[in-house]
């Protein structure tokens, strides 16, 4: 018998970033992210499933913007092409990239048959394994809006949640009872707000059980009860950093892909554009291997797919052995079976790092010899062991542990703009709207403040990569916002077309009530 259980969480999120026009950056982020990471990940799980010799556990969370891009027909209709634009380039690569690039022609192979056997819809897939036990399914916010940003307008955090809430049961078919705060972000009194939205779990950052009042008996080896009735996990760093760390954990080590070296830098514009791609991007073409750690990306060596298959068994049997010897030894110290919680963003595995699916894989098919039972979120909880009741400490997973990462100098202006917005939403909510059109109107208006909301935009502008983009969808959403508020408040009329259009475009969230912005206690 495994003295303890390993639960590994990941985050399945990306913005809504649907755009009107194909090929662009935006949707080459969602289209890479389904082909190394969404696709993979769906045929490890459906494997380890059926065979009787594993036992698979995992607890997913998908974000509502993401279960927007993966539901929408007309989006992943560009898929199968982008695919093949991309087979293209990988069939004139130098001899010396010969190996890599027919085992990347091989993964688009495979996941295009994937895609096509599912008619492109993976939601379905994501059910079954729910509804088989190897799966627990859990929401996020709406938009992933940063919600201790948002607090100063309670109904903003409410709608944020019954939104998310509301998407998560029309499309996947069950009312979630878990949910991933968007960057694990907690605040005082956020646990009664999802209390009376129905939600019962969620996770935090180590700290934020750690520095929980009372302090856990248990620290981060079990769940937590909050005075609002809300469960809550802790993250535990030493079941993380090895998985997640390119500088200390497995994804830096020599023979896996190189992330940051692209066909889309290497390759002439001309080759580029015979098979339409306009800019020179990442196009997630990537043949070179680490090769050291402070190599510089020109002296890359070519990636050898079979050496980091074999490197891949390796990490996952040290990974195994390590959990196993945490769990024996915590087993002999506290009086109750260990729980080691392992949350990752999703996209690490396959996109990050490229052979994470196949470590996924691995580690449940060595898992039972190993000694390691993997379990998640809510199969602990329906075990209907006594929790502590303690006070969740304010954190989040971001750098510094708590805020500071999106509040800072160079994103804390948009703050003041959520919170304006918000109260203005909030009045023209409360004073109603006289027409079935102008209720039309103010839908729309809260689907691009949530928009707005998307912890994502302030991310980038904090990280310093594609800002300029990041600024423009904040302003964005926020001009369509104000411009739909002032024509209900002046009683003026919009033009059917731009509405139309705007409809189109932002068009997520179809059971939208703007009456969940109503003022609340």
């Amino acid at each position: 018998m495994a003295p303890g259980d390993l639960a590994l969480v990941l985050h399945a999120h990306l913005p809504y970033v649907r755009s009107g026009e194909p090929g662009s950056l935006e949707e080459d982020w969602y289209f890479q992210a389904l082909q190394e990471c969404y696709l993979p990940l769906l045929q490890v799980l459906e494997e380890a499933i059926a065979d009787p010799a594993c036992q698979p556990r995992l607890t997913l969370g998908l974000s509502p913007t993401l279960l927007a891009l993966l539901s929408d027909a007309s989006l992943n209709r560009r898929f199968l092409p982008w695919l093949e634009q991309r087979q293209e380039l990988l069939a004139g690569v130098e001899p010396q990239f010969a190996q890599a690039a027919a085992a990347l022609a091989l993964q688009f192979s495979t996941v295009a048959a994937q895609f096509e056997a599912c008619d492109g819809n993976l939601l379905p897939r994501f059910r079954r394994l729910q509804q088989l036990g190897g799966l627990d399914l859990i929401s996020c916010a709406a938009t992933h809006g940063y919600l201790p940003l948002l607090r100063d307008s309670p109904e903003a955090v409410h709608a944020q949640l019954v939104t998310a809430i509301r998407e998560h049961e029309r499309l996947l078919g069950e009312r979630p009872l878990g949910i991933w705060l968007p960057e694990c972000a907690y605040y005082e009194g956020l646990d009664q707000r999802l209390a009376q939205c129905g939600l019962r779990y969620s996770l935090l950052d180590g700290h934020g059980l750690l520095h929980a009042l009372p302090r856990p008996r248990y620290g981060v080896y079990a769940p937590i009860c909050s005075p609002g009735g809300v469960a809550f996990f802790g993250r535990d760093n030493e079941s993380t950093l090895p998985v997640w760390s390119a500088s200390h954990g497995y994804p830096g080590d020599g023979v896996y892909r190189e992330f940051h070296r692209d066909l889309g830098w290497d390759m002439a514009e001309a080759e580029l554009q015979q098979v339409g791609i306009r800019s020179r991007r990442p196009l997630g073409l990537k043949l070179h291997r680490v090769t050291a750690q402070g190599c510089p990306l020109e002296a890359k060596q070519p990636y050898e797919p079979q050496q980091a298959g074999r490197r891949v068994a390796e990490h996952a049997a040290a990974y195994l052995a390590g959990r196993a010897a945490m769990l024996t030894n915590l087993a002999s110290a506290i009086d109750r079976p260990p729980l080691l919680v392992a949350p990752f963003d999703a996209e690490l595995f396959g996109h990050w790092w490229f052979e994470g699916p196949q470590f996924l894989a691995e580690l449940f098919r060595q898992g039972p010899a190993a000694g390691v039972r993997f379990t998640h979120l809510r199969e602990v909880l329906g075990r209907g062991e006594v929790l502590q009741v303690c006070r969740p400490s304010p954190s989040s997973w971001g750098q510094g542990g708590y805020h500071n990462y999106w509040l800072n100098e160079t994103n804390s202006w948009v703050v003041a703009e959520w919170q304006r917005a918000s109260a203005a939403m909030v009045r023209r909510v409360n004073q109603g709207v006289a027409s079935t059109e102008q209720r039309r109107w103010l839908t729309q208006a809260g689907r691009e403040l949530l928009l707005a909301q998307s912890s994502d935009w302030s991310f980038i502008l904090r990280a310093g990569t594609t800002t300029e983009l990041a600024r423009q969808r904040i302003e964005r959403h926020l001009d369509r916002f104000w411009r739909l508020l002032d024509a209900l408040d002046q009683g003026t009329s919009l033009p059917p077309h731009w509405l139309d259009a705007l409809e189109r475009e932002d068009g997520l969230f179809p059971e939208l009530n703007a009456a969940d912005w109503a003022s609340r206690l």
